[in-house]
């Protein structure tokens, strides 16, 4: 059996977990691939440092460019993470000749144009299945289960530290701040949890989806972005109460006049699919034309699922090579598939032109005459209110929590009341805003891939 030379950029639990898989599963993808994958060298940093990977110390190098640039390696693998010098040395990489396969959804986000016009130049792959919710194959969804249909609309829960924290304070009525502790103490979130906490890793991700669904050319800076850090278990009680469970969303839809991007919790009917995705777990549900609902559900993080994903984009990237061509006789692709398909951008629509119902928690004086002023601005900027509920302040002088469910209304209508409200002397703190996802989009049965 004739071997196939990979080079390995990053050695971290990803890294590891990789060579785990190719050395336990080597027998079964010789039989898949007619040829057998050999990691022939991995960068890291510290050659010295103790590893998780039983990988032969002669094979690391702390110099990933020679390695990039080796002529036997034929494919680099990138599970090294960041912006740089990942992008710098995937484009080396690809100038070599080499076909590539990445984790890094934050350098893809960045410079995933830059990246897939060298691969194309160069006719070489870039695959990146990794890149969104690890394990779950969605990627390998939208670009060839789905692609004789027409997707409308793209939502799920794609981070699962903040599905983490979001259960956790739902079921167990605790503050964000312990259950964030807790989670970092578990090891689901990073000292630092900006990324997942405040949406910038579903933003990173929601561009590889939207790019692959509609055809737009995102940056994250384009997608209307909001975290999870002021939700209170308040707010996840009274959800409830309205039939609702609130999850961290990442949503893109084409109306047929363009694509509207955005990430931020919302409040989702407590039947439909993407309710019941708890934990760290994963959920994207697909909406097109002709299949109708589709969902793909599975653990979207961690070493051995991310590995999964990337081990599969490398079994077919292998497949297009002489090596695996020559022993199992075919033919192979004549035209890589570097990324997504080229396929005219669909126009962006301005955030403000979201159209949902709201959830507004306002933090106010416990005094006659404030609801007046409250809901006076809110009909001035024609915002119908469906429901309020006024809960008394939990302590003398303390404010008191109003909450109003909205009919439908436009963000940017929202947006300028609540900005006139918020300097009322009697608001006392910003007002929380939750969208509630329309149930037209999320109610009814899935075909589901349950993994």
């Amino acid at each position: 059996m004739r071997t196939i030379p990979v080079g390995l950029l990053g050695l971290g639990n990803v890294g590891a977990g990789v060579v785990r898989l190719l050395a336990d599963n080597d027998a079964a993808i010789g039989a898949r691939l007619g040829a057998s994958i050999e990691i022939r060298a991995a960068a890291v940093r510290d050659a010295h440092k103790p590893r998780q990977a039983t990988l032969d110390r002669a094979r690391l190098t702390t110099d990933p460019a020679a390695l990039c640039a080796d002529p036997e390696i034929r494919v680099v693998v990138e599970v090294m993470g960041g912006a740089e010098p990942a992008r710098t040395l995937l484009l080396q990489a690809i100038a070599a000749g080499k076909h590539v396969v990445t984790a890094n959804k934050h350098v893809l986000a960045e410079h995933g144009d830059e990246i897939f016009a060298a691969a194309a130049a160069a006719r070489v792959n870039v695959y990146y299945e990794a890149a969104v919710c690890g394990g779950l194959p969605i990627i390998r969804a939208l670009r060839e289960g789905l692609a004789s249909d027409r997707i409308q609309e793209v939502a799920g829960i794609v981070n699962g530290t903040s599905n983490f924290i979001l259960t956790a304070m739902t079921d167990e009525g605790r503050p964000f701040d312990e259950v964030l502790r807790a989670a970092q103490a578990a090891g689901y979130a990073e000292a630092d949890p900006s990324f997942d906490v405040d949406g910038i890793d579903a933003c990173h991700k929601l561009t590889l989806l939207a790019r692959l669904s509609f055809g737009v050319r995102l940056r994250p800076g384009q997608i209307l972005c909001d975290g999870i850090r002021p939700i209170t278990p308040a707010d996840l009680a009274l959800a409830a109460r309205f039939g609702y469970v609130v999850k961290p969303l990442a949503i893109a839809d084409d109306d047929g006049q363009g694509v509207l991007a955005r990430v931020h919790p919302a409040l989702v009917p407590a039947r439909d699919p993407l309710a019941s995705c708890a934990g760290t777990m994963n959920a994207i549900k697909v909406t097109s034309a002709a299949l109708g609902q589709s969902l793909y559900q599975g653990r979207g993080a961690g070493m051995m699922p991310t590995a999964v994903a990337v081990v599969a984009d490398l079994i077919e990237v292998c497949r297009d090579l002489p090596e695996a061509r020559a022993v199992r006789g075919a033919a192979g692709r004549a035209v890589p598939a570097p990324g997504p398909p080229p396929s005219p951008s669909r126009p962006l629509r301005d955030p403000g032109d979201l159209e949902c119902r709201y959830y507004l928690r306002f933090a106010a004086a416990d005094r006659p005459g404030v609801l007046a002023q409250v809901t006076r601005v809110l009909g001035e900027h024609e915002i119908s209110i469906w429901q309020l509920i006024q809960e008394g302040a939990p302590a003398p002088g303390s404010p008191a929590a109003v909450v109003v469910v909205t009919h439908p209304a436009r963000e940017r209508r929202v947006r300028s009341a609540l900005a006139l409200i918020d300097r009322l002397p009697v608001i006392a703190h910003p007002t929380l805003l939750l969208r509630i996802q329309a149930q037209g989009q999320v109610t009814g049965a899935c075909p589901g891939v349950m993994l």
